[in-house]
């Protein structure tokens, strides 16, 4: 057994929620503590929650987060002795691990030789094979030219995935319907695998139909012992990436389990396992799950996963101190558990991105960001506060939102209770979108797979209605709250700065006043008029009227009457933008004062923006090309995934604005398509 070693000082060579959440347990177990940072990183919360933190390079994660030298070497001069790389850039990294070991840091997760063994999906299955561990049919082969692939994928059978062979977190993953979309989905594959891994490699799956996503958590230790502390259930994706996880998996009977979590300790013992790791299985769920329901190894993450606090939750263990502690050469201090605890906990993740539009990132300030504190078992893990900004550099993860409770029914209604008193506003998320997930009666049936989201997606959307009068009602009263009583800038000698010549509130002599606003609602055009009342507006829109009053209190909450039912949102106005958070849905409104609706000009029907920002990749359409309804554009790539743009209508594309390699930002214009009329 290895000598045991003492971590007095760790460095976490990562950001966002899961250095905090290291820190914090780093912290209770009396480490010092240091961070890295991007220039992105500047003000982000993980720097501020070390005893130490130091400047790592520009916020490109290849030239920071993934730069194992630099970190090295800051671990070295900052006298750390461990270093811990939490999820995702160098945390499946086997060049990194065996760095910081020649450097004499403690590298807190598996060896070198585990990593690498797994870390390549066609290895991984070869060696899965051997030990008999059940995989997915599919083409695992060193062949890698389009007529190899093509040949392969006809002989396994449409539908089939394609996958990079050192990928992970959806990225250099494609479903292949047909043949026919088979090249341009093998390209798209490979590119994302270089750019993220440095490996366009590929291996091709046979895609199961109605696929349950269900993992088992694994740990070993130096000394060879190897447990299981039972399953996750993460069947809820969306872009082949998880939104929601739960433990245990439901419906899972002891006997599956059984086989399940024997086959995950065999997989880990056959590699001589040390540290945190995941085999992930997928189960086809074509039937309930049963003792003989068919399951097939996927593949193993070999760090801790993001959605480790359920089985924290379920088992009482602290991972993060459990990695640690086997990481300093100490053995896992319990024998492998057999009884399942009769708990229950769900994870979702909180995502600046926009379910309406193909979930795309998003980016912003969150001017609002007040989520449940109120509830039993809730706990919240971020790496963000109220105020900050999320770029478009990094994953577009905010918060994981967490509760647990004896019964799934009990978790599932403490859940939903906090989705419901959370506030979150300013960048768009998908806060609303998990709201109806857990209220949804299909998730409270169990009846989850990977298909869930895509086949339910439209009913989910419905959960958030497009704004009404009473949206436009409470904008007008936090717009008129937020004027009150303030004052305009009189500068000139003698003014007095308590007349009422001085209020911006649409004061007038023996006159009424009434204001009509022009507001921009998700590019459509709105118009309504405010009149103040003896206590508080009323507000008249489109032959509607709504009186409502209110108190805009120095935070932002705001308690409405509308029309003698009270309302309890968060608002503010920062210059001509007016930010709402109800419950959790999310509405920003652009204010035109003084322009009339003819006046504002609608954008036309051909017009191709950017959904976000990001960086032209590569351009299909030459200026003057005929297209058509939906055909590929280009392909834009923000925050570590490619999208491709797609004509609105048939036409001709007009003038080209970017070229490939171009920054935009979100908004910006590619390209216009025009009609034939418009050609001629």
């Amino acid at each position: 057994m290895t000598k045991e070693s003492p971590i007095k000082k760790l460095l976490v060579a990562n950001r966002g929620e899961i250095a905090c959440r290291i820190f914090r347990t780093a912290s209770q177990m009396g480490m010092a503590t240091v961070a890295v940072y991007s220039q992105a990183d500047r003000e982000a919360q993980h720097r501020k929650l070390a005893d130490e933190s130091f400047p790592i390079g520009p916020a490109p994660a290849a030239e920071s987060y993934l730069d194992g030298g630099k970190i090295i070497k800051i671990a070295k001069s900052s006298g750390a002795d461990a270093i811990h790389p939490g999820y995702g850039f160098l945390s499946e990294n086997a060049e990194f691990a065996e760095a910081c070991e020649s450097a004499g840091i403690i590298f807190v997760g598996p060896r070198a030789e585990s990593i690498r063994a797994m870390g390549l999906k066609d290895r991984a299955k070869a060696l899965m094979e051997k030990a008999g561990v059940p995989v997915v049919p599919g083409y695992h082969g060193k062949g890698q030219s389009l007529k190899t692939l093509k040949k392969a994928a006809e002989e396994i059978g449409y539908p089939v995935l394609i996958k990079a062979v050192a990928g992970g977190g959806g990225k250099g993953m494609r479903l292949v319907e047909n043949q026919d979309q088979f090249e341009a989905a093998l390209a798209g594959a490979r590119r994302e695998g270089e750019k993220a891994f440095g490996n366009p490699q590929v291996l091709l799956e046979k895609y199961l139909t109605k696929p349950r996503h269900i993992e088992i958590q694994v740990f070993g230790d130096q000394a060879g012992n190897v447990v299981h502390l039972f399953e996750r259930d993460c069947s809820l994706q969306r872009r082949h990436q998880k939104v929601v996880e739960e433990a245990p998996a439901p419906g899972m009977t002891a006997g599956l389990r059984a086989k399940m979590c024997d086959a995950a300790v065999k997989a880990a013992k056959s590699i001589s396992y040390v540290s945190a790791g995941t085999i992930e299985f997928i189960v086809d769920a074509t039937e309930p799950l049963s003792d003989d329901s068919a399951f097939y190894f996927m593949e193993m993450n070999t760090r801790l996963q993001v959605e480790h606090p359920v089985t924290e939750y379920l088992t009482g263990h602290d991972l993060v101190a459990l990695q640690l502690d086997i990481a300093m050469g100490k053995e896992i201090p319990f024998s492998q558990p057999t009884d399942l605890p009769d708990r229950h906990a769900i994870e979702v993740r909180l995502y600046a991105e926009n379910p309406d539009k193909e979930f795309l990132p998003q980016s912003g300030e969150l001017r609002f960001f007040r989520l449940a504190d109120d509830i039993e078992g809730l706990r919240i893990d971020s790496g963000f506060v109220e105020g900050d900004n999320i770029g478009p550099f990094y994953d577009p993860m905010i918060a994981k939102i967490i509760v647990g409770a004896g019964r799934r029914e009990q978790a599932i209604e403490r859940l939903s209770s906090a989705l419901e008193k959370s506030f979150v506003a300013g960048c768009e998320t998908n806060l609303w979108y998990l709201a109806a997930i857990i209220a949804s009666r299909e998730f409270a049936a169990g009846e989850v797979d990977t298909g869930f989201l895509g086949r339910h997606h439209e009913a989910l959307s419905a959960a958030k209605a497009p704004p009404g009068l009473d949206e436009f009602a409470l904008a007008a009263l936090i717009l008129h709250e937020s004027r009150k009583n303030s004052r305009r800038n009189i500068d000139w000698p003698g003014a007095d700065r308590q007349s009422p010549w001085a209020l911006s509130n649409g004061w007038r002599v023996n006159l009424s006043y009434q204001e009509r606003l022009a507001f921009v609602v998700d590019g459509q055009k709105l118009s309504l008029t405010l009149q103040p009342l003896e206590d508080g507006i009323q507000v008249d829109y489109e032959n509607q009227s709504i009186a409502i009053s209110g108190t805009l209190a120095e935070g932002g909450e705001l308690t409405a009457s509308v029309n003698g039912r009270q309302v309890m949102i968060l608002g503010a106005v920062d210059a001509n933008r007016i930010t709402l958070a109800i419950g959790p849905r999310a509405l920003t409104l652009v204010l035109a004062l003084g322009i009339d609706d003819e006046d504002v000009a609608s954008e036309g029907p051909g017009a191709v923006h950017a959904p976000m920002p990001g960086r032209i990749l590569k351009v299909f359409v030459e200026a003057g090309q005929a297209v058509t309804l939906e055909q590929p554009l280009l392909i834009m790539e923000a925050m570590k995934m490619e999208y491709t743009l797609t004509s609105p209508r048939n036409g001709f594309v007009g003038e080209i604005l970017v070229k490939e390699g171009d920054q935009i930002s979100e908004g910006g214009l590619i390209l216009e398509v025009h009609d034939e009329a418009a050609q001629d």
